[in-house]
């Protein structure tokens, strides 16, 4: 019989509050960043699409690992916060949302930028004529063009750091109520044999991963047949 416990549900809780944050951060700094990769010519734009595509291909161990050391008494970040007073950010959970910031990142950067390239200059040059501003612009040409690209990044940054594994546990370890977000519960129930549980959660994540998959496929079928209709 699959169960769940209070520790799952506060597992649970932690974790969509995780990644109700993380995607709010993530679209207010993946908008100017897609901007950016989409319109700029510069040399240095295929090295730093690469920087932020490079989660996709990276262990997650690696950047959790690196992300740790930073963190840490003797990394960078770390002495940042003790300057400050601060406690450090390795095994808490703002260190959390750092980390699944960075590892996240292109699952909302990628979606809005092909928005904006898919969009083109032709609705912008029409704007500037009119007389909008660039404030105006973005929020009555830019954003209702690129809103799927928006609500598709959104769907894929919060279904990811729901997924999460291998950074979370490097980054802020095991701990109740703090860091130990669902998928760190459910390998605690592997490990401690308890199936029953383990199902529960399982389930709740196969779940919550076919209906978000679901509703990402209603947002780009929509938004193929905006286009058409368009045409």
């Amino acid at each position: 019989m699959m169960t769940l416990t209070q520790d799952d549900w506060t597992a649970i809780t932690l974790t969509l509050q995780l990644a109700s944050i993380v995607t709010t951060i993530l679209l207010i700094i993946s908008t100017p960043l897609a901007w950016w990769l989409a319109r700029s010519h510069r040399w240095w734009k295929a090295p730093v699409n690469a920087l932020v595509a490079m989660p996709l291909v990276l262990p997650p161990t690696v950047l959790g690992f690196y992300l740790l050391v930073a963190m840490g008494p003797a990394g960078p970040i770390g002495h940042f916060t003790a300057f400050f007073g601060m406690n450090g950010l390795a095994f808490s959970f703002w260190g959390l949302v750092i980390g699944s910031c960075l590892y996240s990142l292109p699952f909302v950067v990628q979606p809005i930028q092909n928005a904006f390239q898919a969009m083109g200059n032709r609705p912008l040059e029409v704007a500037s004529t009119l007389g909008a501003g660039p404030i105006d612009r973005f929020f009555s040409v830019i954003f209702p063009l690129c809103k799927p690209g928006f609500i598709t990044g959104a769907i894929l940054g919060f279904a990811h750091t729901v997924g999460e594994f291998g950074v979370v546990l490097m980054i802020g370890g095991n701990i109740p109520g703090e860091t130990r977000v669902v998928s760190v519960q459910l390998y605690d129930h592997v490990e401690s044999l308890q199936y029953d549980s383990a199902h529960g959660l399982a389930l709740i994540l196969i779940l919550f991963a076919f209906f978000t998959l679901t509703g990402l496929f209603i947002v780009q079928r929509r938004q193929q047949t905006g286009m058409i209709v368009q045409e």
